[in-house]
């Protein structure tokens, strides 16, 4: 098929030709059109970070650091899921989220982890309980024999009071309720459901003004680090990145810690 006429005057498309110019002229638009849509894609994904965090991190820690974030890049969205410390894993594993928080002590093997803040785990009572009144420590196996208030199994206050409970070679919890979340847990504690386990960071102020007791226990370590996740052998980019670095700086928490 010829598409090109050439002669000692110069060369013209034949019928053909013109076809074909035709058709590569379209092609031509629709390609540009491509690339436009594909460039508004990415720049509308960079603006947008989807996070995952358990529920001490949203409720204390993250807000603060998102807001920092936010006031450095007003142009980001920032989508927040809260939930316990497995599922963010999960959330982060599957790639729904570009980065997770999370407060339990181990992580599956297919994260990477960076270390933002610590945190401790205290034993609460209201003030009318008897052991507001105690004046001897608790001892590791008084709270596992005590029927407790805690959170559910996957999260990472449960996952972290267990695992001490391991350590220290005393008996398992017996939970007198299993709840979903802090806010209820120490709700329930308020209300004198029983004694509870919860991050010093979620009942700070009622500790300040004298709504719950902290009970001092001996042999028991309580102590966690809180951890930014996200995919291993990925290096984080771009706001998910940002967001990490801010953190860090919130918390003094060496870059290489």
């Amino acid at each position: 098929m010829a598409l090109v006429d050439r002669t000692r005057r110069g060369s013209a498309l034949t019928p053909d030709g013109r076809v074909v110019t035709d058709w590569a002229r379209r092609v031509l638009d629709e390609l540009d059109v491509l690339v436009a849509g594909a460039e508004a894609l990415r720049s509308r994904r960079a603006a947008e970070l989807r996070v995952a965090a358990s529920l001490t991190v949203a409720e204390h820690l993250a807000p603060g650091w998102i807001g920092e974030l936010r006031r450095a890049r007003t142009d980001l969205y920032v989508g927040l899921v809260v939930t316990n410390s497995s599922l963010v894993c999960d959330l982060v594993l599957g790639g729904e989220v570009d980065l997770g928080f999370v407060e339990s002590p181990t992580v599956p093997a297919e994260l990477s982890a960076r270390r933002v803040a610590t945190d401790r785990l205290a034993v609460v009572v209201p003030p009318n309980h008897a052991w507001a009144r105690r004046r001897k420590a608790l001892t590791a196996a008084d709270l596992a024999e005590t029927p407790l208030v805690v959170r559910e199994h996957g999260s990472g206050t449960r996952e972290t009071l267990d695992r001490a409970l391991r350590r220290a070679k005393v008996g398992e919890l017996r939970p007198v309720a299993e709840l979903g979340s802090t806010t209820a847990v120490r709700s329930a504690v308020v209300d004198g459901a029983g004694p509870a386990v919860l991050s010093v960071l979620a009942v700070d102020a009622d500790l300040s003004e004298g709504r719950l007791i902290e009970v001092a226990v001996d042999g028991l370590d309580l102590r966690r680090q809180l951890r930014a996740v996200w995919p291993g052998g990925r290096r984080l980019l771009g706001s998910a990145a940002e967001l990490l670095a801010v953190a860090l700086r919130a918390s003094n928490v060496d870059r290489d810690g």
